[in-house]
């Protein structure tokens, strides 16, 4: 969720955002502003506020599964009119390229071919298959966009989940790994070293995306926005006029109304990932979505990893990454990424713990909870 300082926040519910008046007396005089935003919403085009000569605008479309919302300061709506088309339209374009479910994309044709023959491909998702298994490599294996036989297993691909037999989940794993996909640079080629191999970029994706929108905007002369890629990845470009950045607000795992952290992000990425959004239950245990690729389970005593970095590709990977490797081996990786920061939520809903890694301070006007959770959060910054 964010406050872009008007007085009103944006939560992070999903799958719309909801406003919600923040309880102070700006807020109050900003009713009107309100409820004319809801109206707004239904024609899919609002100004939000005025701030000097600009007004913010917003718009959300479905794209990649999820619902992108572009917040951004304008002169006026044929203005932003112009910068949401081109963006939506890029972000089209990407999920044409890199989903796994349309038979037609891009992806798609590799997980078809690469196990029978060298496939060429277009060198943006090329250089993005770089991207993904240089983190593969760089998080131990814990980053790995070959676990899609494993979501398959676990019912996570386009079901609700559940626990699979072992003759199963053993076939699986046989389809998985990194270091089973091979790319030749020289010839541009993907090749998959085992059958039943299949990519899936959903780890990585929408950062991708994100970073294509931001490059986009500025191009186009946008000075301030809020780019955010179904509230799991959000990249700040510049600041509210008057405003040194966006405060944009963590949620409690299970409480997504409830902020756990505030961080001011202006210029950079915030990425989250949770055990909450898709998962089921057995035996009293939860079992998410987010799998460990080296036992072939889903991740056990991690509720949510939020990681900030310059860039939403690099923040998208690197949440899902920390999510499986824990605090501990997730300070090592990021300490080799410049302007790195992460939280940890571990445990279990009813027992749980904190840990910061180079966290930006926090917003104090967080709730009684989220304040006294804040004050045992080990936060000692390990590392320089």
């Amino acid at each position: 969720m964010w406050n872009n300082g008007t007085g009103a926040v944006v939560s992070w519910a999903r799958p719309g955002i909801a406003i919600l008046p923040s309880p102070d007396a700006s807020a109050f005089r900003r009713f009107a502003w309100c409820a004319a935003l809801v109206l707004a919403a239904l024609a899919g085009l609002t100004a939000l506020c005025k701030a000097g000569s600009e007004q913010l605008f917003a718009q959300s479309r479905q794209a990649m599964g999820t619902t992108f919302t572009i917040y951004l300061y304008a002169a006026n709506e044929e203005q932003a009119s112009e910068y949401f088309e081109a963006a939506f339209e890029e972000i089209e374009r990407l999920d044409e390229a890199l989903s796994n479910y349309r038979t037609s994309s891009e992806l798609s044709r590799i997980n078809r071919l690469a196990a029978n023959e060298a496939v060429t491909t277009d060198p943006e998702v090329f250089e993005l298959l770089q991207r993904s298994l240089d983190y593969s490599r760089r998080s131990g294996g814990a980053f790995d966009i070959t676990v899609g036989p494993l979501m398959r297993a676990w019912g996570f691909f386009r079901g609700k989940g559940r626990y699979p037999a072992a003759q199963e989940l053993a076939k699986a794993r046989v389809s998985v790994g990194w270091q089973r996909v091979v790319l030749d640079p020289a010839t541009r080629t993907v090749h998959f070293l085992v059958p039943g191999l299949e990519l899936d970029l959903g780890g990585i994706g929408k950062g991708y995306a994100v970073d294509r929108v931001v490059v986009l905007l500025r191009e186009m002369g946008v000075k301030s926005a809020l780019i955010d890629a179904g509230s799991s990845t959000i990249y700040a470009i510049g600041a509210p006029p008057g405003k040194p950045g966006w405060n944009v607000r963590v949620p409690q795992p299970g409480n997504r109304l409830q902020a756990i952290s505030t961080v001011l992000l202006r210029d950079a990425s915030l990425s989250t990932s949770g055990n909450y959004e898709k998962y089921f239950r057995l035996d009293g245990r939860i079992y998410c979505h987010i799998m460990n690729p080296q036992t072939g389970e889903p991740v056990q005593g991690m509720l949510q990893t939020t990681v900030i970095t310059p860039g939403a590709t690099d923040s998208d990977a690197l949440s899902t990454a920390v999510f499986v490797m824990g605090p501990l081996a997730g300070k090592r990786l990021l300490q080799s990424i410049a302007g790195a920061s992460a939280f940890w939520v571990l445990g279990n809903p009813e027992a749980r713990r904190t840990v910061a890694w180079r966290w930006p301070d926090r917003d104090r006007r967080t709730s009684r909870a989220s304040r006294a959770m804040n004050s045992s959060v080990a936060q000692r910054n390990a590392g320089p």
